[in-house]
């Protein structure tokens, strides 16, 4: 396990990064088919919800994240938690959330296939 942690907090990342936000057939790489997302709002998103909002951004806010734990659930199934916030122009942070991501892995590689945002006091 001391080897997945690592793999899973860069897939989640990447997540946050503009390159993969930008590009379609990646985001569908990365999130399983049968996706599906709980944001921080309460609102629920499909993949195609997902994949079309990401890669349709012009902006990109610069997400921080930090405390990445993973527990492995079954073989092939993994829970990651962190905590994130996105970093305003003045540098400031804000959107303070606690994050839960479920990473299957599949015939392609690690998926994204269960993700959800909880709103979290600022601690940093």
């Amino acid at each position: 396990m001391s080897t997945l942690l690592p793999i899973l907090e860069a897939l989640e990342i990447e997540l946050h990064h503009p390159g993969a936000r930008s590009s379609r057939t990646r985001l569908e790489q990365l999130l399983h088919p049968d996706f599906h997302e709980v944001g921080r709002s309460g609102r629920e998103y499909t993949r195609e919800t997902v994949v079309r909002f990401l890669s349709s951004l012009t902006e990109h806010p610069q997400v921080v994240s930090e405390r990445f734990v993973v527990a492995e659930l079954s073989p092939g199934l993994a829970l990651l938690t962190y905590r994130s916030a996105t970093r305003r122009p003045t540098g400031g942070l804000s959107d303070h959330t606690f994050r839960s991501s479920l990473w299957s892995l599949t015939s392609v590689g690690w998926q994204l296939r269960y993700h959800q945002g909880t709103p979290a006091a600022e601690a940093w």
